[in-house]
């Protein structure tokens, strides 16, 4: 994370002083600790001698210690050991040479640098890289504590006296989680329902304006907020969010709130419940800069995905052999802050978002011309802000195509602007649903259960009575990655006719640092509690976004590799392409946001650190 975006991120959150103070283990870094905890480890750092000489004595170490977790005689635990192997291997990526050239890093040499610095606190920019190091000492001693309670030993019972046991334990673990889950605010609650009443009859009355209107998508679009001092009017906005707000629009910078999406924020400034509501459309002062910064020198590093080298035709985006992008609307309804086309989107006040007719039947020839191409994915922008007129038109010149066997829709306007789904839109894209021989389908964007309102819900059932299956997309930011925060969206999204889809590791995008979680955090999120829940509500998939290569699954081991730590305690990946096994294609060198900033930033939140003591076991 570059230091602007963080200190931006802690001064809201109101992050002071240092890392050490005595609140949580995980936070614990006296240089002392490693020696207490791993004396061998430390005297071969603490010796008087060259990197290299120090180099090949812990990988002498972390080989006996390898061999020993093999051997006859290991007893681990099971758990214990096999985490302990894991520890190895990262130990050994991060003191490897090829690693170090490939990266740019060398964490021994810090490590080293900062053992002999001798007792005491380790200076706060190398915290990162020292806690990281400590844990997977810890963890190559089979003393990570990963698991911190045991199942009861059910299957040693006769009959059914075992599953009752079972049962019981099971009860316990559901308790524990729903407890979790019941800690977050959903739009389908009687007061937030509401609260939120109250919230459309401030604006209609500031607007002039009555429930026809608030019915009409079109007069939403009319009527977006993109003035400070209008959405001051019914809701308290930080004195952050106001110079953000007026420099986003003094510098023409996509932005926008619909009038819907604004009665789902809270009136105080506070953030306690609407932080993923208000993160969405409001961008942090980091990402002004940032972005100001890029296109002042051209803005071409704001195409984190390398589309401009993806696109073989103007609307048209291709990574994979089956499916391709369309892209024939260039706004949204209102503009998500971490947005992957933020560098080509125009603003939601555009005067002539739709593609032009010429270009778009130049790119509906070249679909026609890739029969190979049998999925079309049609987002942008947001096409179902498209005329009924022109929406049916690429639809039907897509389904007359023989080869292309499913449409998908991108389209965030069942959170933003429900409205705009009604019975007779259905019915009129519903014509295009043909199974088996063509599917027309709806993926969607929900950030968190606030977002979901009996409105969002009526727009999703109202396609699902045509036939068509609607997909999630959500975006795993800094603002719904707590414990257990992105468990009650799957299980209400399915409860909405809704399947859980994707889950997408925040990009690399430097402009939006501040929203990026490390890919620990998802990985533990993944593992742990989307585990508890039921398998139809945890059917997404936890991917990352390679730039012009695509994505790649996290949870498989053969995708990824973390290689190195830098002095600040940000691991460096290397990320595998989709194509691996199949065809030769280069790796992506990914820096990721360092655990401690993120678990710094959690602590503010006022988060128990010690309910994620595990991350830094996931790789």
């Amino acid at each position: 994370m570059d230091s602007e975006s963080f200190q931006s991120g802690a001064a809201r959150e109101g992050i002071r002083g240092g890392v050490n103070d005595g609140s949580s283990p995980l936070l614990d870094v006296r240089i002392e600790r490693l020696k207490w905890s791993d004396p061998q480890f430390f005297a071969l750092l603490e010796a008087p001698a060259g990197i290299e000489e120090i180099r090949q004595d812990l990988f002498r170490l972390l080989f006996e210690r390898e061999a020993e977790l093999h051997s006859y005689n290991c007893d681990l635990e099971s758990m214990e050991r096999s985490n302990a192997l894991h520890c190895i291997r990262i130990l050994k990526n991060i003191f490897s040479r090829r690693n170090e050239k490939v990266s740019g890093h060398s964490a021994l040499t810090h490590l080293v640098e900062i053992i002999r610095e001798g007792p005491g606190e380790v200076w706060p920019e190398r915290r990162g890289l020292f806690l990281e190091v400590y844990f997977l000492s810890k963890g190559s001693l089979g003393r990570s504590e990963i698991v911190t309670d045991e199942a009861p030993p059910f299957l040693q019972y006769e009959g059914r006296e075992g599953a009752k046991v079972r049962s019981d334990y099971l009860d316990g673990l559901a308790r524990r989680c729903m407890a979790r889950i019941a800690s977050y605010r959903s739009g389908l609650e009687p007061a937030v329902i509401e609260q939120r009443a109250k919230a459309r009859q401030m604006i209609l009355d500031f607007l002039g304006a009555d429930m026809d209107d608030w019915n009409d998508y079109r007069w939403h679009r009319r009527n977006v907020f993109n003035d400070a001092d209008a959405i001051s009017s019914i809701v308290e906005l930080s004195n952050d969010e106001i110079t953000a707000i007026n420099l986003a629009v003094k510098n023409r910078l996509p932005f926008g709130i619909t009038p819907y999406y604004l009665s789902l924020f809270d009136r105080d400034p506070s953030r306690r419940w609407d932080r993923a509501v208000r993160a969405q459309v409001i961008p942090p002062l980091s990402y002004i800069h940032h972005v100001l910064r890029s296109k002042e020198k051209g803005g071409s590093e704001l195409d984190f995905m390398k589309e401009g080298q993806t696109s073989p035709i103007d609307l048209v985006t291709r990574r994979y052999p089956m499916i391709a992008i369309l892209k024939p609307y260039n706004t949204c309804a209102q503009i998500c802050v971490y947005c992957q086309r933020n560098w080509e989107i125009d603003n939601v006040t555009s005067s002539q978002p739709a593609a032009s007719l010429e270009s778009l039947s130049t790119a509906l020839e070249w679909f026609r011309e890739h029969p190979m191409v049998s999925e079309v994915l049609v987002t942008g922008g947001d096409p179902a802000l498209l005329d009924d007129r022109t929406l049916v038109y690429l639809l039907q010149q897509l389904s007359d195509m023989p080869h292309v066997s499913r449409i998908r829709i991108g389209t965030r306007l069942p959170v933003v602007l429900p409205m705009r789904f009604t019975d007779a839109f259905a019915e009129t894209i519903g014509q295009f649903h043909h199974p088996p021989e063509q599917d027309l389908c709806l993926v969607t964007h929900f950030e968190h259960t606030y977002e979901i309102t009996p409105e969002a819900v009526d727009a999703v059932h109202k396609m699902r009575m045509h036939g068509l299956a609607v997909y999630n997309q959500q975006v795993f930011t800094v603002e719904n990655s707590r414990r257990f925060e992105t468990a009650p969206l799957r299980l209400l999204l399915k409860q909405s006719g809704v399947d859980p889809y994707y889950t997408f590791n925040t990009k690399g995008k430097e402009e939006t640092s501040w929203y990026r979680v490390p890919i620990a955090r998802i990985l533990q999120e993944r593992k742990e509690e989307a585990r508890l829940l039921p398998g139809l509500s945890r059917t997404d998939e936890p991917v990352f976004n390679i730039p012009a290569l695509g994505k790649n699954h996290l949870r498989a081991w053969q995708n990824h590799d973390l290689i190195m730590i830098s002095a600040k305690g940000e691991r460096i990946y290397e990320f595998h392409p989709w194509e691996k096994n199949i065809t030769s294609a280069p790796t992506y060198i990914y820096t990721d946001v360092p655990i401690l900033d993120y678990l710094m930033r959690l602590k503010a939140r006022g988060e128990d650190l010690d309910e994620y003591h595990n991350i830094w076991y996931y790789f």
